[in-house]
């Protein structure tokens, strides 16, 4: 069963659901593996002692377009479907906008003149770790400078595991971005998670809005309960969305937290409601659904 952990906005306590939901899981026995696909900033992994087993790095074709070269045709601008060709052929010049290219080749295949070099770029690296005997963590982390997050979740969520896990998680980047949306496309369950105020409203309405456009099952974890109003709530209870944890507004739980503890190990509380809230998993794998 793959699940992604997400959030409409950044701050909501996405990872520190991940992380916790992790341990709960393994605490009961499931093979679970966790991957960090919030690439440009992950950091799950702080968490944890884990010997790092395997590191791949990922590139993307990137053209290198030869002016000289170039017969001024055009069919790899009209190939382009990102506009991320700068053409200009009453000053015979030509020239890659890198910040659009989504590394597609089509400009390539367009070419017949050979003034485009098929090259490559670094997107960044997928590390693999072993912890507790099994290699069950994982991380993509982005280079510094590229545009685009998304070919480094693909290669994150393909490559992190060798084994095939009972339950994968993915914890993923915030907002309803390209990025939120590669990450939950093939996941067979969401949680979403929001904090009771107006901004994580919001937020959560935006999320599910998408959820719903791509047809992906999903519950909502209200964390930092407490802190705001029943708006939250009232907007769940009314669209008959599922609320499947509440996490308390404490400060010993923020604390633990900073100290880059996994905070259901240290605090009762927290244990009890990540514990059910891996039984609610375990029984929607478990059903039909």
């Amino acid at each position: 069963m793959k699940i992604a952990v997400a959030s409409g906005k950044g701050g909501t306590g996405k990872t520190f659901v991940a992380v916790n939901l992790f341990h709960s899981l393994k605490n009961k026995g499931k093979c679970v593996a966790l991957a960090d696909c919030d690439v440009e900033v992950p950091n799950a992994l702080a968490f944890f002692e884990a010997d790092l087993c395997n590191e791949i790095e990922v590139t993307e074709f990137r053209p290198i377009i030869h002016n000289d070269q170039c017969v001024f045709c055009g069919k790899c601008v009209e190939y382009c479907e990102y506009h991320a060709i700068f053409y200009m052929p009453s000053s015979r010049y030509i020239r890659l906008l890198n910040d659009l290219c989504h590394g597609c080749a089509a400009c390539s295949v367009a070419c017949e003149s050979g003034a485009i070099e098929n090259s490559s770029t670094v997107v960044g690296t997928v590390s693999s770790y072993k912890y507790q005997n099994s290699v069950c963590l994982a991380e993509g982390r982005m280079t510094t400078g590229h545009p685009s997050p998304v070919p480094l979740i693909k290669a994150t969520m393909k490559n992190a595991f060798q084994d095939q896990s009972e339950y994968e998680l993915y914890d993923s980047p915030p907002g309803t971005s390209c990025p939120f949306i590669q990450t939950v496309a093939k996941s067979d369950f969401v949680i979403l998670v929001t904090e009771p105020t107006p901004f994580g409203l919001s937020d959560l309405k935006q999320a599910i809005d998408t959820l719903l456009t791509m047809g992906k099952a999903f519950g909502v974890v209200i964390n930092r309960a407490g802190l705001g109003d029943r708006e939250v709530y009232d907007y769940l209870e009314r669209n008959g969305y599922t609320l499947l944890a509440e996490i308390p507004f404490e400060e010993e739980i923020a604390r633990l937290y900073s100290e880059g503890k996994v905070v259901s190990e240290h605090h009762e509380g927290a244990n009890r409601v990540f514990h059910s809230l891996a039984d609610k998993l375990i029984a929607y794998g478990n059903s039909s659904n």
